[in-house]
């Protein structure tokens, strides 16, 4: 099963060139058959750009996570922090193979009427 995560473009620059090596969320997937990640780089690109497959998920406190995933986090330690204040769980989403697409894709690709997610969207192919 996929999913279709929406990333800032910086963060998706990151991804592509193998510097972050961890995507992380406040929630995790309700569904565990979750094997690969759609990218789709938010505005001002708006386009799906690629995917990953994932290598695992690692979740607990964010002191924790942030210790594990540091060195490939892809992002600053103040960020980090800030995105998490006031939780008491981080995910981290390990990055596996990535692959980018030749041309970006528009989101309807995925079926008509299909939007961008706030957090993840499940997706049948």
């Amino acid at each position: 099963m996929k999913v279709l995560l929406s990333i800032k473009p910086e963060y998706v620059d990151r991804i592509l060139d193998g510097s972050k090596k961890f995507e992380f969320r406040k929630v995790a997937f309700k569904n565990n058959q979750v094997q690969s990640v759609v990218i789709y780089a938010t505005m001002p690109i708006g386009m799906v750009v690629g995917e990953f497959e994932i290598e695992d998920i690692i979740s607990g406190a964010p002191s924790v996570v942030w210790e594990m995933t540091h060195q490939f986090a892809g992002t600053t330690k103040d960020f980090f922090d800030s995105y998490f204040e006031g939780r008491e769980k981080a995910v981290a989403i390990s990055i596996g193979n990535v692959k980018k697409y030749d041309k970006p894709l528009p989101l309807n690709v995925f079926g008509q009427g299909i939007t961008a997610p706030q957090s993840y969207r499940y997706l049948s192919a």
